[in-house]
C-alpha cells in the first residue's frame, strides 16, 4: 500500500521509536494532507520513521506503526484484542463498568471504548480519528464482543450526541456494578461516556475509609463516591452537583444499593456557593472529596486553573474536621503533579492547616499509560489528613 509522505524537519525519530504516539506539526515540513488520511513519516534523509493517520491542529500524525511496510490499520484488531485480554486480568468479577480501550495507552491513539454491562461506548478524539479508525475499530469490536450493543458518543458538553452503531440505544439509565455496588449511568447524555470510570479504585478507597464518617462529595455527579462512602459505613453523606439530573440519579442509585435515604443529602448547587454556605453555618465533615472538571483544557488556561485549584482547596480544607481527610483530584492533563501539589500546599498555608499527605495515585490498570507518553498520565489523586 502506497502512503502519502510527511517529512520531518526535526530529529524526533528516537522519541517515536521509544513509543510516543504523536508527531507534532512543528517537527514536520508543511503538508496539505487531509485530516484522517493515512500517511508515513520519513526523516530528512528519506528513511522511514512511522505511519499512522493525519491530524488537524498541533498534532500532525498519530502513530499506529513504526514497522516499515506494515499497513497502519492492520494493527487495530490485534491491539483491541490485547486490550480486552488485559482487562480480563485486572477487572474483578463483581465489576462490569470499565475502560475497555484507552486510546494512546493501548496503542490505538484517538479512540476510547468504555464498557457498561451489555453496552460499549465508543468515542473518538475528533473528526480525523473517527474518519481513520471507525471502520477497523467497530469491525474488531463486533468480532470480539458480538453480544454487546455498541454506541458512539460525539461532541462535548451540551453539544454531545449518542447513537447506536449496532443494537438499540438504551431508553433510560443503565445499571452497572463496580466492586459490587450499583451505579446508574446515563449513556445517552451523561458526562464523559456515562461515568468517570478512571475513579473506580478511588471510590473503593473511599469505601474503605468511610466507616462512621460524615462525608461531603463535591462535584458528585451521579454519586459514585457518595454510594461508596455509604456502603463503607458513613453515617451521613452529602452529594453536591450543579446538574439536577445527575443528583437525581445519585439519589436513585443510593436507594438501589439498599442505603437509608435519610442518610443521603442530594444538593443541587454550584460547588463554591455550597462551600460558602456550609462555612457560614460552621458545618464540617470527617471526609471531604473534591473531583472537579478540568480547570485547564489547554496550556493557556494553566494560570487560571492554578488559582482555581488553590481557591477550591482552601474552601474544602475549611470544611474538614481536625483529624479529617481530604481527597483532592485533578483530571487536567496540563496540570502536572508538582503543580497540583503546590496548589494544595499554598491552600494549606492560607488556611493554617499543616496537611499530612497519606497517599497519591493516578488512573487504574484499565487506563494504562505509555512510559514514553507522559502527556497521557493525566489523573492525579491526593489523600491528605488535617492534623
Amino acid at each position: 500500500m502506497s502512503l502519502a509522505r510527511i517529512t520531518l524537519r526535526k530529529d524526533v525519530g528516537a522519541r517515536v521509536r521509544d513509543g510516543h504516539p504523536w508527531i507534532y506539526r512543528d517537527a514536520c515540513a508543511p503538508t496539505q494532507l487531509s485530516p484522517g488520511s493515512l500517511a508515513e513519516v520519513v526523516d530528512r534523509d528519506g528513511r522511514f520513521v512511522a505511519s499512522g493517520y493525519v491530524e488537524d491542529g498541533p498534532i500532525a500524525l498519530r502513530v499506529l506503526s513504526t514497522k516499515r511496510g506494515e499497513a497502519p490499520l492492520s494493527v487495530i484488531p490485534e491491539r483491541i484484542a490485547a486490550a480486552l485480554a488485559l482487562r480480563q486480568r485486572f477487572i474483578a468479577d463483581d465489576t462490569d463498568a470499565y475502560r475497555l480501550l484507552h486510546g494512546e495507552g493501548d496503542q490505538v491513539p484517538g479512540a476510547v471504548v468504555d464498557r457498561y454491562a451489555g453496552y460499549a461506548m465508543l468515542k473518538f478524539d475528533g473528526a480525523a480519528a473517527e474518519q481513520a479508525l471507525r471502520e477497523p475499530v467497530t469491525s474488531a469490536l463486533r468480532t470480539l464482543l458480538p453480544d454487546v450493543t455498541l454506541l458512539l458518543r460525539r461532541g462535548r458538553g451540551e453539544h454531545k450526541t449518542t447513537e447506536a452503531i449496532f443494537g438499540i440505544l438504551p431508553k433510560g439509565p443503565v445499571e452497572v456494578r463496580e466492586h459490587g455496588m450499583v451505579l446508574l449511568s446515563d449513556l445517552s447524555a451523561g458526562q464523559k461516556t456515562g461515568l468517570f470510570l478512571d475513579h473506580r479504585e478511588s471510590r473503593l478507597k473511599v469505601r474503605q475509609l468511610a466507616k462512621g464518617a460524615r462525608v461531603l462529595n463535591l462535584y458528585g455527579y451521579v454519586g459514585g463516591f457518595s454510594i461508596a462512602a455509604g456502603l463503607g459505613g458513613a453515617v451521613s453523606v452529602e452529594t453536591v452537583d450543579v446538574a439536577r439530573g445527575a443528583i437525581d440519579l445519585a439519589h436513585k442509585a443510593w436507594a438501589a444499593n439498599g442505603l437509608d435515604p435519610a442518610a443521603h443529602t442530594p444538593t443541587v448547587s454550584d460547588v463554591f456557593d455550597r462551600i460558602d454556605a456550609l462555612r457560614r453555618r460552621n458545618i464540617r465533615f470527617d471526609v471531604v472529596i473534591c473531583d472537579p472538571p478540568s480547570f485547564a483544557p489547554s496550556q493557556s488556561a494553566v494560570s487560571a486553573a492554578v488559582n482555581a485549584y488553590r481557591k477550591l482547596h482552601a474552601g474544602c480544607l475549611r470544611l474538614v474536621e481536625p483529624q479529617g481527610l481530604y481527597l483532592a483530584a485533578s483530571c487536567s492533563s496540563h496540570i502536572d503533579p508538582v503543580t497540583f501539589d503546590r496548589t494544595l500546599r499554598e491552600a494549606s498555608d492560607k488556611t493554617g492547616t499543616k496537611l499530612q499527605i497519606l497517599d497519591r495515585w493516578g488512573g487504574p490498570p484499565d487506563h494504562p499509560r505509555l512510559a514514553a507518553f507522559p502527556e497521557g498520565d493525566y489523573l492525579k489523586c491526593v489523600l491528605a489528613r488535617r492534623p
